[in-house]
């Protein structure tokens, strides 16, 4: 790999974004919304203070998954990877020079989201925010890294979407969302500690609640970039230069 065409390729997404408001406001705006309308909904309630870290990593994940998946498959599609490849760049350069673009949005989403949360929606958090927002940033990328492994698989966008049950939607089941990860059924608990969201929702709800130490925190996250950099590295080996 080489860092001058990496950051080239990220430099290329980010200004095919930025020319692409509807993207702009999905990444950015979306998230925020979905988790001001749980807020809403749970008004007058402490329900938000308990599902909100959920909520944080939710849906900042769902929409990177979906919105990288789905532009790095259309490359394919349109034959601009094949053109690229055709020239001095490689998979690896191509793949991580995504993860960095969409790092940087995802760095912006997260921000978004957790200011959103906690001082406009009155989220409660005993912890640092700081931490806060640094999990919520693992878990965005997360999220992308695994949308750029979904995309080197799939041949469409609608087989994007059929990833959703495969690699998102059993973490969401299984993340603690619904019922704490230690009163789940053993085989199912267990399972749950080998998704990476589980990691992430552990991690923001542990700092909201402040209820574990730094070193905890840092644990979660360090499995939440073994998985980043897991998704990377295999959807580097196995993208194909065009779709049949």
């Amino acid at each position: 790999m080489n860092p001058r065409r990496t950051l080239a390729t990220s430099g290329r997404v980010l200004t095919q974004i930025r020319h692409d408001p509807r993207t702009i406001v999905l990444l950015l705006v979306v998230p925020s919304l979905l988790i001001g309308l749980v807020a809403w909904i749970f008004s007058d309630t402490p329900v938000f203070d308990t599902v909100g870290p959920a909520m944080i990593a939710l849906f900042p994940f769902i929409v990177m998954f979906l919105v990288t998946s789905i532009t790095t498959l259309r490359e394919r599609r349109t034959g601009t990877l094949e053109r690229l490849l055709s020239m001095p760049l490689g998979k690896g350069d191509f793949i991580l020079g995504y993860t960095l673009a969409f790092g940087l949005l995802a760095v912006l989403q997260s921000a978004v989201a957790v200011g959103y949360s906690v001082w406009v929606c009155g989220l409660t958090i005993k912890g640092s925010v700081w931490l806060l927002l640094a999990v919520a940033v693992a878990d965005a990328v997360l999220g992308t890294s695994l949308g750029l492994l979904a995309s080197a698989f799939a041949r469409t966008e609608f087989q994007v979407v059929q990833f959703m049950p495969a690699l998102v939607f059993p973490q969401i089941l299984l993340g603690g969302i619904f019922l704490p990860r230690d009163q789940l059924p053993d085989a199912l608990r267990v399972f749950s500690d080998w998704l990476p969201l589980s990691h992430a929702i552990d991690a923001l709800q542990a700092v909201a609640s402040d209820s574990q130490d730094a070193a905890y925190v840092g644990g979660e996250l360090l499995i939440i970039a073994g998985w980043i950099v897991g998704a990377v590295v295999l959807g580097s080996i196995t993208l194909r230069r065009r779709t049949p």
